[in-house]
Parts: structure tokens; C-alpha cells; sequence
């Protein structure tokens, strides 16, 4: 099947209130053109953000206090209709995804240290909420630690299992899913130990499911863990830094992806500004192959695009928006013509073709 040569790519953006929202462009899959994005939906202190696989239904993180969980409908124009909003209990989610089954919606709460599923209706609008988990316990260091923070929140490939990174405890939470009721149940163990101190952040599957990558956002580091998917277990296999060895300045991990053919991560560092990239081997171990100048400062989300021939940067602290062309032989990343300008880009998301 063809690709599409026009995709629909949002941003969440945080420019002054009340021109604050959800933005849309237009990435040309031929040239890696981005058009000039234009607020199509307000909404308050937007963050991360997930498209649904039918392409009907965004929802984004409001991360103020409080916040919780926006849904908009995905109007045939790119125009966007909002459905209705979840209240958080204090503030708002930093992380929201889809499960496999596309029935469910999971979001992290980042300042309440918790977890939470939602059931979805017909139209995309959110139901009633199916499960939720408060963290608890905290780690190592004496700010950014001292009680749960849960940074990420997604299904497993086959569904059965949901890990949730919290960076105040250094623990990947394993709960057991089923995605018949939208229930959650702890694991056995109920958790993967980081290293302490590390921060656990955000994680990324390589396509066969058999391993997954942790973004460590203090350690500035990526470990690869390989996963049971039948005991939903993991088992550390290798930790690489995600700075250069030589670079003594102040700077935090923030994504991580797999390119979709299995051969390349990348990892994005705040700070240095710049997007690592790492080899990947048939066993899924990581050789550093250098870093990209991110183009800009702060680069807090990016992703792939569907194609995988292009990647978007949301340059947070430099208020643009960077497109690369991704090298399918080498991983290695170009700038595509100049930044477009956005304030405070924040999550991305493609309607799929």
C-alpha cells in the first residue's frame, strides 16, 4: 500500500493563554516539508499526546494543577472537536497512550504519583475509569526523588501486561492487564528495580516485543532489558550513556524510539540538545554512533514518522519545531530545511494513512 504524500502531524503547544492548544501541520513524505502549524483546538497547559490508531480520536495531557485527560474528535479536515475532559487528582498526567485492543486509555499522573485506565465510547469520548493505582516510596535523590513521580503508563505488545516508569521510586511497575474489564492487578514481582538514583522516564519496544529500552532522565542513560512475555518479567541486559563521554555539562534524558526495522534507537538529551543514535544488533544491544544538534534547544518529545523516513523534534526551550531525514541503512539523521517555528512545542502525533 502507498503512503500518503501529505500526513497530519499534531503538536501540544504552550504559548501565551489563551493561544494555548493543540496545534496542526502537514509533513510532505516526499521532501520532509512541514507546513506552518496553526492552533486548531484550545486547551489548557497541553503536554504529551497520542492519536488513535482509527485516526478518529486525539488525546492530550493537561498538566496543570488540576489537570487530567482531553479528548477531540478528529474532524475529516484535521479540524478537532473536543469531547469531554477527566479531572486529575491534583496535577495533571505527563504521559497517555492506547492499549492494543484500542478500548482503553492509560495515563500517567506525574505529580499525584499514579496510575489510571479509562474505558472509551463509541465516539473516542472517555468513560468510566477501569482501574487505578497509587505509587508509593521514593529513592535516592534528595529533589527530584523524594516521592512516587510516574512518567509513562502503556500495554504491553500482546496486551497482557502494562509497565508504568516512575521516576521517584526508580521502579518499572509490572501490572497484569485484562483488557476485557480494563483492570489491572499487581505483578509477580510487582516491579523492576532501577539503579537508584537513575529516574526512569519513558520506554520504547523493539518490534519483535521480546525486548524493551528505559530512558533514564537523571542518569542520562538507556538500559535494554529483554521481557518474558509469559511470566512478565524483564532481565537487564545492557546500559549505555546517552551523552558524550566527553560533555561536563548540566543535561537530562527526556524520548527515546525504535526506528520501526529494528536496527536503530535514538534518545533525545536536554541539555547537550541533541538526539543519540545507537546501532542495534540481531540480540537488540546498543552501539553508540554519535549524536544530531537536536537544532534547537530542549528537545523534550520527537517521533518518527510513518514512513519511518523522517523524524520531528519539539525543540521545548527554543520554541521550534525540527525535521530530519532518517537513513534507513545507517540511522544517521539530516536537518531538513530550517525549524518551524512553535511555542513551547510539546507531544506530537501523526494521523496514521
Amino acid at each position: 500500500m502507498s503512503q500518503a504524500a501529505s500526513i497530519p502531524v499534531y503538536f501540544g503547544t504552550q504559548s501565551t493563554p489563551p493561544l494555548t492548544g493543540i496545534a496542526l501541520a502537514h509533513l510532505d513524505t516526499r521532501t520532509g516539508q512541514l507546513t506552518t502549524p496553526t492552533l486548531v483546538a484550545q486547551t489548557p497547559d497541553p503536554a504529551f499526546l497520542v492519536v488513535h490508531p482509527d485516526g478518529k480520536t486525539l488525546y492530550i495531557c493537561n498538566t496543570q494543577t488540576p489537570g487530567g485527560l482531553s479528548a477531540f474528535a478528529i474532524q475529516p479536515s484535521g479540524a478537532l472537536s473536543f469531547l469531554n475532559h477527566k479531572v486529575a487528582t491534583g496535577r495533571g498526567p505527563s504521559h497517555v497512550s492506547i492499549d492494543r485492543s484500542g478500548r482503553y486509555v492509560f495515563d500517567a499522573n506525574y505529580g499525584g504519583g499514579y496510575v489510571e485506565v479509562y474505558s472509551r465510547k463509541a465516539d473516542g469520548s472517555l468513560l468510566e475509569r477501569t482501574a487505578f493505582v497509587q505509587h508509593t516510596g521514593s529513592s535516592i535523590h534528595p529533589e527530584r526523588q523524594t516521592k512516587p513521580y510516574a512518567h509513562w503508563f502503556s500495554a504491553t505488545p500482546d496486551d497482557r501486561f502494562a509497565l508504568a516508569a516512575d521516576l521517584g521510586t526508580d521502579h518499572v511497575m509490572v501490572y497484569r492487564f485484562d483488557d476485557r474489564t480494563g483492570t489491572l492487578q499487581a505483578g509477580d514481582p510487582a516491579f523492576i528495580a532501577v539503579t537508584p538514583g537513575a529516574g526512569p522516564r519513558h520506554i520504547a519496544w523493539h518490534p519483535n516485543g521480546r525486548q524493551f529500552y528505559l530512558i533514564q532522565e537523571l542518569a542520562n542513560a538507556v538500559t535494554l532489558y529483554s521481557w518474558d512475555a509469559a511470566a512478565g518479567t524483564a532481565t537487564a541486559q545492557q546500559t549505555v550513556p546517552t551523552l558524550p563521554a566527553d560533555f561536563s555539562g548540566a543535561s537530562t534524558a527526556a524520548e527515546i524510539a525504535v526506528h520501526p526495522n529494528g536496527r536503530f534507537l535514538y534518545a533525545s538529551n536536554r541539555g547537550h540538545d541533541s538526539i543519540a543514535l545507537f546501532a542495534l544488533d540481531a540480540a537488540g544491544r546498543m552501539t553508540p554512533k554519535g549524536h544530531t544538534s537536536s537544532q534547537g534547544k530542549v528537545p523534550r518529545y520527537f517521533v518518527i514518522d510513518p514512513t519511518a523516513h523522517w523524524m520531528i523534534v519539539a525543540n521545548q526551550g527554543s520554541d521550534n519545531v525540527a525535521v530530519f531525514a532518517v537513513s534507513p541503512e545507517t540511522g544517521e539523521l539530516t536537518a531538513s530545511g530550517v525549524p518551524i517555528t512553535l511555542a513551547k512545542p510539546g507531544g506530537i502525533g501523526f494521523v496514521r494513512p
